[in-house]
């Protein structure tokens, strides 16, 4: 099932679970790849209570459910992928660490941000 861009503000709150059912954390915001306009990453609320932080997770090939947004990440992956405050932006320069941190391809160094908020 793909996404509707439109229903992004519905999945905020949400569980995000990894292939085998393991709760990464829950959704915070999600980022769209500037290019295409399609949702590329989320922002996953990770940590315990006083240490928490956004965790940038990839939404290629994620389903959304009533209750929670399955990606096909692991959860140790998610859990030490770069991440952010919780008040936090994300500088362009630390971008491609997130695009790396995954094995996925980034813009070309120099080139224009590629991920947005939404």
């Amino acid at each position: 099932m793909g996404f509707e861009a439109e229903n992004i503000r519905d999945w905020q709150g949400k569980a995000v679970v990894d292939p085998a059912d393991g709760k990464i954390g829950t959704l915070e915001a999600i980022y769209v790849d500037t290019v295409t306009d399609e949702p590329a990453f989320a922002t996953v609320v990770v940590g315990i209570v006083g240490r928490r932080r956004l965790a940038f997770v990839p939404l290629a090939g994620a389903t959304v459910a009533p209750d929670h947004v399955r990606v096909t990440v692991a959860k140790d992956l998610a859990k030490h992928a770069p991440s952010i405050d919780t008040d936090g932006e994300l500088a362009a320069e630390d971008e491609p660490a997130v695009f790396e941190h995954y094995g996925l391809a980034t813009s070309s160094p120099g080139a224009a941000r590629r991920l947005a908020r939404r």
